[in-house]
């Protein structure tokens, strides 16, 4: 088949869940025979059109923020679905497999695969629904509307986790037409990986951390809370560490509020991090915590369970990684406070908590998601929606 992925951001120049699926997902159909494109915004230098990785990238437009004022750009996105139109339409592709956010290249794509004579798939990562009114006030009403639009565009649809399928069908999209495919991990590469090198402090069962946290610093993780879970805990556990993996728009605040409770020297801003070191630093540390508000999917709870490191998150209407959890076997929900965190946090990282136990259950659950396993998965959904009529 001759299929062609569609999302503005692209791996490895943007890094996110969503990037990173479609990059995993079309190596290994490139290497299964298929001719795999990927057109998204130009964010690399040198020409438009080039070959990565077994793929074909398109950038279809100059690269643009993403994030204005901690918000996905609504200007970005209505730019690149127009560029998108010329460049997606100059070639013929069995298969067209959009991811749904940020919406309005869902409206080019579906145009271009009329056309075009082309399957089309539309991967949904989140559903937001009643959120818009949380991320936009009033003007949520317009991304609500174009959400539900999008929903009326496809029959085959592929979404991250049942969490997002039971939000998909509250749109009214049939559940006959929605297929779930979650996301996934290398397995193999994640096992080649060393934990971080860093001295371990004492007390720690060689751990260089007893906490981390990996992700974009923007408003919705909620990383403010862990700040204050680590001062909450920091009484009882004086030489607590904590390492805060990532950047974005909130880091400054974030920074000033451990100095301003007085552990900043607990914990560790360390920036974003190519994805082995990543790996090494959740290896050298107890546990994940994510206690973000709005999760699609989650994908570093699964990178934490391939390390054998247990996860703390969060009940929130909108995280769909709590979903991923079992609590009390290979993690802990709890509710979106501070304390509530702190006190999850204490179970695990205490010395005669079952932290072996919750460690190796977390572990077996992430060979559920080997990329290879998905990827199976991914081939035969595209090859019963080309037997549609």
């Amino acid at each position: 088949m001759k299929i062609a992925f569609v999302y503005d951001a692209v791996y490895p120049w943007v890094k996110g869940g969503a990037e990173m699926r479609i990059h995993e997902l079309g190596k290994r159909l490139s290497v299964r025979g298929h001719e795999v494109h990927i057109f998204g915004i130009k964010w690399w230098e040198g020409e438009d059109i080039f070959e990565y990785e077994g793929m074909i990238l398109h950038g279809v437009c100059k690269a643009r923020n993403l994030y204005v004022n901690g918000r996905r750009s609504i200007s970005e996105a209505i730019i690149f679905a127009v560029k998108l139109f010329p460049e997606l339409r100059k070639e013929n592709f069995d298969l067209i497999d959009v991811s749904v956010f940020p919406y309005f290249s869902c409206f080019t794509v579906k145009a271009v695969s009329i056309l075009n004579k082309a399957r089309l798939v539309f991967t949904w990562h989140e559903v937001w629904n009643d959120y818009w009114y949380e991320y936009l006030g009033r003007a949520g009403l317009f991304g609500q509307l174009v959400e539900k639009a999008v929903s009326k565009l496809s029959g085959n649809n592929i979404a991250v986790s049942g969490w997002t399928k039971e939000r998909l069908e509250a749109l009214g999209v049939p559940g006959a037409r929605i297929t779930v495919i979650p996301n996934g991990i290398d397995l193999k590469r994640i096992s080649g990986i060393k934990p971080d090198s860093g001295k371990a402090p004492a007390g720690t069962e060689n751990k260089t951390y007893e906490i981390i946290f990996a992700g974009r610093l923007i408003k919705e993780k909620n990383v403010d809370l862990l700040i204050k879970a680590v001062d909450f805990l920091k009484a009882d556990f004086p030489n607590l560490r904590c390492c805060i993996v990532g950047d974005g728009p909130e880091k400054a605040g974030l920074v000033e509020l451990a100095k301003k409770t007085g552990v900043y020297g607990n914990v560790e801003f360390a920036g974003f991090q190519e994805y082995g070191a990543l790996i090494g630093k959740i290896k050298a540390s107890k546990v994940l915590v994510l206690p973000s508000g709005r999760e699609g999917f989650g994908m570093v709870v699964i990178e934490a369970f391939a390390c054998g490191v247990p996860v703390v998150t969060v009940r929130a209407k909108y995280n769909a990684a709590q979903g991923l959890i079992e609590n009390g076997v290979d993690g802990l929900v709890v509710e979106k406070e501070y304390r509530e965190i702190a006190k999850a946090l204490q179970k695990i990282i205490e010395k005669n908590s079952n932290y072996r136990g919750i460690s190796e259950a977390a572990f077996r659950k992430a060979k559920n998601y080997d990329w290879e396993e998905i990827i199976e998965k991914v081939c035969l959904v595209y090859e019963d929606y080309m037997k549609k009529s």
